[in-house]
């Protein structure tokens, strides 16, 4: 069976240019659809289950990282191994080096086909290494065990790098001490000191800031907080959701097989995607 590809990609010119140029590098690649926002991507990879996505980073509403995300905790990992991940970037050379050092695959925009070429090869390749020595039976077809694991850690560090895209700064900023926030009505900015937030969720335009007594908004994107938070003191655990890993009281498991955290001080659960449910391995 011919291996499968969406592409995710805002311009319609350049998706077709993307799908001319991978024709021609890849004759035996079958687009399994197009995709021009990131909402219709997840859709559309769900719904074909391809072997490749070649997501653009940016596009309006959902972005590539944030589809990726998406699709990395809702991924049939029964029916399909997970996808390979190729992003799609009009990204400078300084970043386009990055990639390359962490051996990310990306495809430059304008199409650049020698680039294109060296994707291809590296594709081929990881797909080659997936096939078992013999059919499998519709009971082992998807991913599990180590293979998933391994392909969750590939991911984590694709949307790490593409995620940091640019020039590093010189300096780490130094960690929030106080965050300047409004509160739920809007008309009131106030002081919250860092040690007493245990989560922050993005939510539309804002991202909610909770302590154990009160919520209030900013409008810092999460990804940006992220670079002025300290790592061992807040972790990730879902796309939208950063956590004060002190305030975990516990970890509990659904019927599903997913993950949700209990935190001191909040009643709530707090999912945990799959792509940070190593964290939690040991607990």
């Amino acid at each position: 069976m011919n291996p499968t590809a969406l592409i995710a990609e805002d311009e319609p010119l350049l998706a077709q240019a993307l799908k001319a140029e991978l024709a021609a590098a890849w004759p035996a690649l079958q687009i399994a659809a197009i995709a021009g926002d990131g909402r219709s991507a997840v859709r559309e990879a769900l719904r074909h289950l391809p072997q490749v996505l070649f997501f653009d980073i940016r596009m309006p509403g959902l972005d590539g990282l944030g589809a990726a995300a998406e699709l990395a905790d809702s991924w049939p990992t029964d029916e399909a191994p997970m996808p390979q991940l190729v992003f799609v970037t009009a990204y400078d050379e300084y970043a386009a080096r990055a990639f390359e050092a962490e051996a990310i695959d990306y495809v430059l925009k304008p199409v650049q086909p020698e680039r294109l070429r060296k994707t291809v090869a590296r594709l081929q390749q990881a797909l080659a290494a997936q096939q078992p020595s013999a059919s499998p039976s519709p009971a082992v077809a998807g991913q599990t065990g180590e293979g998933l694991e391994q392909t969750l850690a590939q991911w984590r560090q694709v949307l790490a790098a593409a995620g940091a895209g640019g020039p590093s700064p010189s300096a780490a900023p130094a960690p929030l001490r106080m965050i300047a926030a409004s509160d739920a009505g809007g008309t009131t900015v106030r002081m919250v000191p860092i040690d007493e937030v245990l989560y922050f969720e993005a939510a539309d335009k804002y991202l909610r800031v909770l302590t154990a007594t009160h919520e209030y908004l900013i409008r810092t994107p999460l990804k940006q907080l992220l670079t002025q938070l300290d790592a061992d003191t807040f972790w990730q655990v879902h796309r939208a959701v950063v956590v004060r890993s002190a305030a975990i009281e516990s970890v509990h498991r659904d019927e599903a097989g997913k993950l949700h955290l209990a935190l001191r001080g909040r009643s709530e659960k707090i999912p945990v995607s799959r792509l940070y449910a190593h964290l939690f391995r040991a607990m």
